[in-house]
C-alpha cells in the first residue's frame, strides 16, 4: 500500500493571520509529532473530511523536526472552511507528493536567488529555511520578493526577524504601488528585478502568479539568465497528486509525476497562462 495515501489525522495547534486572505496552520499528530517527513518544495493534501481536499505546498522547512505548516490563501470551499477553523479542530493530512527543489544536488555550493510574488513566497519558504540551517552548504542567498501591498506581504515578521539578519542573505522587498506608512521599494517584481541586477552566475528559485513567472523569466533572459538556471514550482496546477486524474498536465509533462517542481528548460511549451 501507498503510505502516501493513507491520511493522517493533524491537530491544528496555531494559526497565524498573515495577510488579509492567508493563514498559516501548524499542524501536529494528536501525539504531537510531524505527521511526516519531506522535503523542501514538496505538498501534502489536506483535507476537512466531508468538505474537500486539496494539494497546499508544505512551507515549514524540513529541518522543522517539531510540526508542519502550511500557507493558505482564502479562494475557495475547503479554504473559506479552513480559515473559519480554530485551533484545537482536527484535519487529514497525506503526503509528501510531488518531487522536491535539488537542494541537496545542483543548488549546493551555489549563490542563489529566490524570486517570489505574493502567495508564491510560500513554497519557497521551505527552501529558504532549509538553505539557512545548512548555511555552510550555500553561496550567497538574495531574495526578491513582492506584493500587491505591505499587508499582502507573507511571512513579514519572520522576513524582517530572521531572514533579513541572516549572514549571507539579502531581502529586497517591493509592493506594487505606494502606500503610506511605506519607504521601501515601490514596482512590480520582474522591473524590481532588472533594476537590481543579479549576478547571472546565480541560480533562480521563482513562484508566484503565471503573469509574474512570465515577465520574470523574461526579465532574467534580458539579464542574460539561461532556462537551465531557473526552477520553478507548479503546485498551484496539483489535483489528485498520483497521476490518475489528467487534470495536471502540460505538454506531455504531468505536474504531480514529473514535478511540481522543474526546471525551466526541462518545461518544453508553457500553457497558455504562462
Amino acid at each position: 500500500m501507498n503510505e502516501t495515501l493513507i491520511p493522517v489525522i493533524g491537530v491544528v495547534t496555531d494559526i497565524r493571520i498573515d495577510t488579509p486572505d492567508v493563514k498559516t496552520f501548524r499542524v501536529v499528530t494528536p501525539e504531537g509529532k510531524k505527521p511526516f517527513e519531506h522535503l523542501p518544495g514538496q505538498c501534502a493534501m489536506v483535507s476537512i473530511p466531508g468538505v474537500g481536499e486539496a494539494m497546499f505546498s508544505i512551507t515549514s522547512s524540513p529541518t522543522n523536526q517539531e510540526f508542519m505548516e502550511f500557507s493558505i490563501k482564502k479562494c475557495g470551499c475547503l479554504t473559506e472552511w479552513l480559515h473559519a477553523m480554530e485551533v484545537g479542530q482536527q484535519v487529514t493530512v497525506r503526503g509528501p507528493y510531488g518531487n522536491a527543489f535539488p537542494v541537496e544536488t545542483e543548488l549546493r555550493g551555489k549563490d542563489l536567488l529566490f524570486i517570489a510574488g505574493g502567495i508564491g513566497l510560500a513554497p519557497l519558504r521551505s527552501v529558504i529555511n532549509y538553505c539557512r540551517h545548512y548555511r555552510e552548504n550555500y553561496g550567497t542567498i538574495d531574495i526578491v520578493y513582492g506584493s500587491r501591498s505591505k499587508e499582502d506581504l507573507v511571512d513579514y515578521r519572520e522576513i524582517i526577524e530572521e531572514w533579513m539578519t541572516s549572514e549571507g542573505v539579502k531581502v529586497h522587498l517591493t509592493i506594487d504601488r505606494e502606500q503610506e506608512g511605506w519607504d521601501g521599494h515601490v514596482g512590480f517584481v520582474p522591473n524590481y528585478v532588472k533594476e537590481l541586477t543579479p549576478d547571472v552566475k546565480k541560480t533562480v528559485l521563482v513562484c508566484g502568479p503565471p503573469i509574474m513567472i512570465k515577465f520574470t523569466l523574461a526579465a532574467l533572459k534580458e539579464l542574460g539568465f539561461t532556462e537551465e538556471q531557473v526552477y520553478t514550482t507548479m503546485e498551484l496546477r496539483m489535483k489528485c497528486g498520483v497521476g490518475k486524474c489528467g487534470r495536471c498536465n502540460i505538454g506531455s509533462k504531468y505536474v504531480c509525476k514529473d514535478g511540481p517542481v522543474f526546471r525551466y528548460d526541462k518545461l518544453g511549451e508553457l500553457p497558455d497562462e504562462y
